[in-house]
């Protein structure tokens, strides 16, 4: 018998969403027979205890007997259950400080960790993730945001709505001004961002009339990592070569600053790498953004003026152009900036659906029925509390204090 247990989600602020929702439950438990699910009680889920119960799953607090243990974010220190594996978002790959005092517990309790964010295709590509909503819910922010500094149009919040259907319907009596919107990167953020830009009826534009052109009509331009970003010695851009050695490159956004209003950007972004702008590129009478949504949210990242993560229901502050300190949001001689964690939760249900949906079609056979797959074997980060051989540069970050 494989146990699959699905944890309550203990992190604060609570997330709402979950890996498998009941109906998925109920699927699991009708086409592997030999399977098990057992669910720790919740009264932030966006499905019920009761809703589990009727799909078939077990609701218990002792998860000891689970063979792998599901959930979203960190787990709590304190709740981490001596050898199991464990598969969650543990934000330590790029070696987070903030999470170091996790991995060195994972490591004392002899877990196997398999981090979501690590499940890739062989081309690199990002499998599993919430990124779709992030963008759906960042762009509807953002685009809220500058609807009330402006006064030209209202946008309710998100998670006021029931579903992305209904959120959807909501858009068709919105008309947008002339403004110019641009949207950074090109993966499941991205494709949210234009999502929802294009259900608003905003027109995609390439970025060199985007730059040149004056519009009558609000327009967008993507702008992916080849737009954005150039070998400071060849003057190319090679995705590969970037990502491993993007201290090489320097960053072409700064025509973008005199003749944008919206910046939704869902660009990648680690250490090492330029900044969009630097802080004190708002200070300047060129620099024209008015909103910011970092959806990506890398406190100080390619945002530099993302001071960290805002909450689902207070979104939005500002940055003052003179003193480059945070503020209220909406003020004259300010930049007003959205950057929260955990934007999928304002639809929880459909974001959860959608996660559940690539796990069992990537990921789930191969978990139960043959116990691993090369895939798998390059997500684990930890095994039995060890670093695989894939993650040996976590060595300082796994030891150090």
């Amino acid at each position: 018998m494989i146990t699959i247990g699905i944890i309550r989600e203990g992190k604060t602020p609570a997330d709402n969403r979950v890996a498998f929702t009941p109906a998925q439950c109920k699927w699991l438990l009708k086409n592997f027979p030999s399977v098990c699910v057992l669910v720790q009680p919740s009264e932030n889920r966006c499905f019920s205890d009761r809703e589990y119960e009727r799909a078939g799953a077990i609701l218990t607090e002792d998860l000891s007997s689970a063979t792998y243990l599901f959930g979203i974010k960190e787990v709590p220190i304190q709740c981490l259950l001596e050898d199991k594996t464990y598969l969650f978002f543990s934000h330590t790959k790029k070696l987070q400080s903030y999470n170091q005092l996790l991995f060195h517990t994972l490591m004392k309790k002899r877990i196997t960790l398999i981090d979501y964010e690590c499940l890739e295709h062989d081309d690199g590509q990002r499998i599993i993730g919430f990124g779709f909503f992030a963008g759906v819910v960042g762009a509807h922010n953002g685009l809220m945001a500058y609807g009330v500094r402006t006064g030209l149009f209202n946008l309710e919040r998100v998670y006021k709505q029931k579903n992305f259907n209904e959120l959807i319907h909501s858009y068709f009596e919105i008309k947008l001004p002339p403004i110019k919107i641009a949207v950074t990167g090109s993966g499941r953020v991205a494709h949210g961002v234009m999502e929802v830009l294009n259900l608003m009826g905003v027109r995609e534009v390439e970025p060199d009339e985007y730059r040149s052109i004056i519009f009558s009509y609000p327009v967008y331009t993507q702008l992916k990592g080849g737009d954005l970003f150039r070998n400071r010695i060849t003057g190319g851009y090679n995705r590969e070569e970037f990502h491993s050695k993007h201290q090489d490159y320097y960053c072409l956004f700064g025509p973008y600053i005199s003749c944008t209003d919206i910046l939704l950007n869902g660009i990648y972004w680690e250490e090492g790498m330029e900044r969009l702008f630097e802080a004190a590129a708002i200070k300047q009478p060129e620099f024209r953004i008015a909103t910011i949504a970092d959806i990506t949210d890398d406190a100080f990242g390619s945002i530099p003026i993302n001071f960290g993560d805002q909450t689902i229901e207070d979104p939005v502050y500002g940055v003052d152009k003179t003193s480059l300190q945070k503020t209220a949001p909406y003020l004259s001689n300010a930049v007003d900036v959205i950057a929260v964690g955990n934007l999928p939760n304002e639809l929880p249900k459909d974001a959860s659906r959608y996660f559940g949906e690539q796990l069992i079609k990537f990921i789930l056979e191969d978990l139960l029925v043959q116990g691993s797959s090369p895939l798998l074997k390059r997500a684990t980060i930890l095994r039995g509390g060890i670093l695989t051989d894939d993650y040996q540069y976590m060595r300082d970050y796994a030891t150090q204090k």
